[in-house]
């Protein structure tokens, strides 16, 4: 029997070796299998080996020829898998990390037309990287979803200590992700539908 659930696919930004990215990672697993309306899989930046940006033609006018880029490719299918969504970033320097950045810009037809939310840590919880990503997602014809979650330093040092577990440590952020995959199911769903019947048009 086919699962009919959309799929979510949860792209960790950061490839740091002592990465924070893991501990929100395993609180967003546990709430994502949870769910009876999604299904889901990560995307692990740190798992393909993508060049700094230097393709000949955008991926904008490319669609999803790869020019023999193994790992580009692989990049692309898991993406064009996705019905939707959900980025768990750091901030640095205002920002969102360079490796999140590269593997967004080397995609666009497989990110179109679907849903993305966002689990960001650190300063302000991460707050001005999700807002910059917000504009970039834009760009990519995706819909950004209005509710997040932030992760505040607070909460961070005792996910780290190791003292309670990332359920435990993020539990005060359970409401907000709620919400955020709430959205990001519904819209899965019908983004889903919409890009259905568009191909069957054109088709």
């Amino acid at each position: 029997m086919t699962d009919d659930r959309p799929h979510v696919a949860v792209i960790v930004g950061s490839g740091r070796r002592a990465r924070f990215a893991d501990l929100p990672l395993e609180w967003l697993r546990g709430a994502l299998d949870a769910r009876d309306d999604l299904l889901a899989s990560v995307i692990d930046l740190r798992d393909y080996e993508l060049p700094f940006y230097d393709l000949d033609v955008p991926p904008a006018k490319a669609g999803r020829t790869y020019g023999g880029n193994g790992e580009l490719a692989r990049l692309g299918r898991a993406v064009d898998a996705a019905d939707g969504f959900v980025i768990i970033t750091p901030e640095y320097n205002h920002g969102y990390p360079a490796l999140l950045k590269n593997a967004l810009d080397h995609v666009f037809v497989e990110f179109n037309r679907k849903p993305v939310t966002f689990v960001s840590y650190g300063n302000v919880g991460g707050a001005r990287a999700i807002e910059q990503l917000r504009l970039v997602a834009v760009e990519l014809e995706m819909a950004p979803l209005r509710h997040s979650v932030n992760i505040f330093p607070h909460s961070m040092i005792r996910a780290r200590s190791g003292e309670e577990t990332p359920a435990a440590a993020f539990a005060e952020y359970d409401s907000k992700l709620g919400l955020a995959l709430d959205d990001l199911a519904w819209w899965s769903a019908a983004l889903r539908t919409a890009r259905t019947r568009a191909a069957a048009t054109v088709s």
